[in-house]
């Protein structure tokens, strides 16, 4: 495996995603299936796993939790994210974080993400009526968050708004970077004015799901 340096730590280049799990013909996730993939990973030297609030109807948090727990807490690196993007008449940030850390059944995560900012969800992270900045800021003031980032799928200029307002706030930021969003998502952009202002970058959608390799080979074909 190989490493990146973060700060003081050493990540594994490849991290293990939970957002798409083997599942049951019945429904839910196969933990048989799904836990013999952790400890694939794990034993060939990965140490970042990342989950979300929404990830496989809310069961992926639980899930992980339960299957990092067999190894040392210090051994691997949990990320997950706040839900920004769901339809609610209110929200109560600190309700949603002490859910996700009992669900994990950890006292902080290494990693902390807001899901999704983009042009749907920017208004509902900086309305200050919710105070959600604040208080994960406040989180991470008291580590029970290590390390506070964002993904984001946004266009130019939402992008902008939020990072010239909470840019010094974050740690890092995960974009969808791959051959065809280098172009479609602007990440070529991003990933030069992240890399310009020293905002570590995270890259999600690699392969785009499979469908970067689907579209190479059809034009292979």
């Amino acid at each position: 495996m190989l490493y990146k340096s973060f700060l003081n730590l050493q990540l594994s280049a490849l991290g293990f995603g939970n957002m798409r799990l083997p599942t049951l013909e019945s429904g839910g996730i196969d933990t048989s299936k799904a836990d013999d993939m952790i400890a694939y990973a794990f034993e060939h030297g990965v140490n970042y796993y990342d989950t979300a609030y929404g990830y496989h109807e809310g069961e992926s948090e639980n899930f992980i939790g339960k299957s990092l727990s067999r190894y040392p807490r210090d051994s691997w690196c949990l990320a997950s994210k706040f839900p920004g993007y769901q339809k609610r008449q209110n929200w109560d940030p600190e309700e949603v974080f002490e859910e996700q850390l009992k669900k994990c059944g950890i006292d902080y995560f290494d990693f902390y993400l807001l899901h999704n900012v983009c042009e749907q969800t920017v208004d509902t992270y900086l309305n200050p009526k919710w105070g959600i900045m604040d208080y994960l800021v406040g989180q991470k003031k008291l580590g029970r968050i290590r390390y506070f980032g964002i993904s984001t799928h946004a266009g130019l200029e939402t992008f902008l708004k939020f990072i010239e307002k909470y840019g010094e706030q974050i740690d890092f930021c995960q974009i969808q970077l791959n051959a065809l969003d280098w172009t479609l998502q602007n990440a070529q952009y991003k990933y030069e004015f992240l890399t310009k202002h020293n905002i570590p970058i995270w890259v999600m959608e690699p392969v785009r799901g499979g469908g970067v390799s689907h579209h190479s080979q059809k034009k292979m074909n």
